[in-house]
């Protein structure tokens, strides 16, 4: 693309080149402006007409897009403004946009966006299932997303997200009070073999039950946090030691019916649980990796 034509405003020496006569497909958008952070180029917009072609042109072929570089609040019209040539992202972030963002201000960006892979919803209580459902139907291949306490969700939305997208590997449900066992024993049957993390933390509603489900269902499964899931117990911690082979972390902090003894299988092998053990099991697995006894001296 040619840069337009501008009046310079002043003399410009013989022989100098600006940075605008630069190429701009060829030198300036891959070389220079994907260097610039996303709150500069909304600054050096505002320079000139030329200026701010270029950085539109640039934010078309954005392949990232997170709101929070823009600044800790983004107001509506920005976001449309810096989203609405774009039709290649990959990557979406809109934490930022929690106190407004609706189903108005997502749905179209999300369907000029169909190769998205990774959206972060966390904290966007304005969106209802009809967002979700658009993000599903629309987006195939994603494989990432945060809905952490986006109160909306309930069973039904998280049902038409299990049908409609086959390459979920990374799901954050922390706070999503709505969501009952039978929820996630159907995102368990139908999207577990391809799970690697999930989150469903800070949900009373949770058991065993579903716990149980997803260590049968997911044996790909790496991180998995459980806080405060109070109905959450040993049981289903044993199951997934049984059954979950690739899990790297557990998280069951405040989940009081989990027991050492279901854990400890776990922690020989090598799975990082936010829990410490008791004293004295922690003693006995430095013993055992260690091959020896410390001398512990308790007395006051």
């Amino acid at each position: 693309m040619e840069p337009p034509m501008e009046q310079s405003g002043g003399e410009q020496e013989p022989g100098a080149i600006r940075l605008l006569d630069l190429p701009w497909e060829d030198v300036l958008l891959p070389h220079v402006l994907t260097w610039v952070p996303l709150r500069q180029l909304l600054r050096l917009q505002r320079v000139s007409r030329a200026f701010r072609a270029l950085v539109q042109l640039h934010l078309a072929g954005l392949r990232r897009f997170d709101a929070a570089q823009v600044g800790p609040q983004i107001p509506r019209a920005a976001l449309a403004r810096l989203l609405r040539d774009a039709e290649g992202l990959q990557e979406l972030a809109l934490a930022p946009c929690h106190e407004w963002l609706s189903d108005e201000d997502l749905v179209p960006v999300l369907a000029r966006n169909p190769q998205l892979r990774s959206v972060a919803l966390a904290g966007c209580g304005q969106l209802s299932r009809r967002a979700l459902g658009a993000l599903a139907e629309g987006c195939p291949r994603l494989q990432r997303l945060s809905l952490a306490h986006c109160d909306w969700v309930d069973g039904l939305a998280l049902r038409g997200l299990a049908d409609r997208c086959p390459a979920l590997e990374e799901l954050d449900l922390t706070a999503c009070r709505q969501l009952k066992d039978e929820a996630i024993v159907y995102l368990a049957q139908r999207r577990g073999a391809g799970l690697r993390s999930l989150s469903l933390a800070v949900n009373a509603n949770v058991g065993d039950t579903a716990v149980q489900e997803l260590a049968r269902n997911c044996p790909q499964l790496e991180h998995l946090d459980l806080t405060g899931c109070l109905r959450v117990g040993s049981d289903g911690v044993r199951t997934l030691a049984e059954y979950c082979p690739a899990l790297r972390s557990l998280r069951v902090r405040h989940c009081h019916h989990v027991a050492e003894p279901s854990l400890s299988r776990l922690r020989k092998r090598g799975v990082d649980i936010d829990v410490e053990p008791p004293l004295h099991q922690a003693l006995v697995l430095l013993q055992d990796m260690a091959g020896f006894a410390p001398f512990v001296n308790l007395q006051v």
